[in-house]
């Protein structure tokens, strides 16, 4: 399978962990809890099999940087948090600093 194809599934699935963390009430709550650990669990393994092919600072980047976008407009939707004009500008900064290091980096030669 596609190293890139699992990076997405890496990142969705620690999304789908990270907005579970929240509901899951510092683990008092199990459906939650169940949810956070398998997300992690599922993240973490496709991380690891991402690693045989792409580079451990390309990887990275692409997970936490789209993660952290990703994350931020769930919590939008789900929790009410809000996202001002500087919030907007800074994850933009983080989505082109993505595509700079994989679009123009040697660092993203495997």
């Amino acid at each position: 399978m596609n190293a890139w194809l699992i990076l997405g599934v890496a990142i969705v699935a620690e999304v789908i962990g990270t907005s579970a963390l929240k509901a899951s009430e510092g683990f008092t709550r199990l459906g939650p809890s169940v949810i956070v650990v398998l997300g992690y669990a599922v993240a973490f393994y496709c991380l690891s099999l991402v690693l045989r092919t792409l580079p451990v600072g390309v990887t990275y980047a692409v997970w936490s940087g789209l993660g952290i976008v990703l994350i931020t407009l769930v919590a939008w939707l789900l929790y009410g948090q809000t996202i001002d004009l500087p919030g907007f500008i800074g994850m933009g900064l983080i989505v082109t600093g993505v595509a700079v290091l994989n679009l123009f980096s040697r660092a993203s030669a495997h």
